[in-house]
């Protein structure tokens, strides 16, 4: 479920969680589907961004995010249980890519 930026709706999506305004009140439900109103109503609000369904998408590509890994690591390669958390991370970014 990505969190898409409120410039960056369409209509057709669906809303994965709820809109709720500063006092709590929902506004728009789990399950609406984004129209053109409801966009320009969603501009409007003070909201960053909407949690809609499907996918998520990672911001950046495997090659991207594996090199920052390494230039991340790559002061404390010498370190004993630096190459653990390494591999671990790495596994973990790999798993968020198709």
């Amino acid at each position: 479920m990505p969190r898409i930026a409120k410039e960056a709706l369409t209509p057709g999506m669906k809303l994965a969680k709820p809109i709720a305004g500063q006092n709590g009140m929902v506004l728009l439900a789990e399950g609406t589907e984004l129209t053109e109103k409801w966009i320009e109503r969603i501009q409007d609000m003070d909201v960053a961004g909407v949690f809609v369904e499907g996918d998520s998408q990672p911001a950046v590509p495997l090659a991207e995010a594996l090199a920052g890994l390494e230039k991340r690591f790559a002061t404390v390669q010498q370190e004993p249980h630096m190459g653990l958390i390494k591999k671990a991370v790495r596994a973990h970014i790999e798993s968020l890519y198709p």
